[in-house]
């Protein structure tokens, strides 16, 4: 029997990367899932290449689209029992470079987006559920160019710790899970003008384990939050981030 066995998951941004393949993980343990993303081609090639996978087109950082996959959904399940809120902008630019239209864009996608599909869920998540948010220790560290990036993660995080009080009395604990740095295509969409093999390089000289994460490790790390093995793990956070955390 699989660890999710029976259990209802939806994952924002899982057309690839980390989202795409913690999909595979949850269908591999027995959930039912279905996964979000803003492209339909993507989305069709993820169901082609997963199989029993339900997919909806939702731009994470539109508030009105959060209100449409839970009427959605509402629609599809009789409840939802694991939400992983994945989907993010990873722009790193110096602090000259920004400007509001951007800034706006990241934080509707990493913060104001998600805020608003938990409240927007919230009558369909089960008692028990676990919420899993998409922090990074980009959060924790004072990495050049991270700047707008690091201050949405370390407040999503901070409201993993909040909605727990909020909402564990009702059976929902939300924690987050927090990547270093991770071989996924989002590496080559950072934006602070390096190639992607020399940003690869200079990334990789930051961690202590002396390489980058890979998908699979993040989307274990994701099963074990949204199965009952993590009951006891309450507006936590677990960093899998090969050590940078430590320097």
């Amino acid at each position: 029997m699989g660890r999710l066995e029976g259990k209802y998951a939806l994952i924002t941004g899982g057309t690839s990367g980390i989202g795409f393949e913690t999909a595979r993980q949850f269908l591999a343990e027995g959930a039912t899932v279905a996964i979000t993303g803003r492209n339909q081609a993507a989305l069709l090639a993820a169901q082609h290449t997963l199989g029993n996978v339900h997919i909806f087109r939702s731009d994470a950082g539109d508030i009105g689209q959060q209100t449409e996959l839970s009427e959605h959904l509402a629609q599809w399940w009789p409840r939802l029992d694991v939400l992983y809120v994945n989907a993010g902008d990873v722009t790193h630019r110096p602090l000259q470079n920004w400007d509001e239209a951007t800034y706006d864009k990241l934080m509707n996608t990493n913060l104001k987006g998600p805020f608003f599909l938990i409240q927007a869920l919230l009558p369909l998540l089960s008692n028990p559920s676990s919420v899993i948010v998409c922090g990074s220790v980009s959060a924790h560290i004072g990495l050049a160019q991270s700047n707008v990036y690091a201050a949405s993660k370390a407040a999503i995080l901070s409201l993993a710790r909040t909605l727990s009080g909020e909402l564990h009395p009702k059976g929902i604990r939300v924690n987050g899970l927090s990547p270093g740095p991770t071989e996924t295509p989002a590496l080559g969409k950072l934006g602070n003008g390096a190639t992607e093999e020399t940003l690869r390089e200079e990334i990789r000289a930051l961690v202590p384990a002396g390489r980058l994460g890979t998908a699979l490790e993040l989307a274990k790390a994701a099963v074990f939050l949204a199965s009952d093995e993590s009951a006891f793990m309450v507006g936590s956070e677990l960093l899998i981030d090969g050590g940078v955390r430590n320097l």
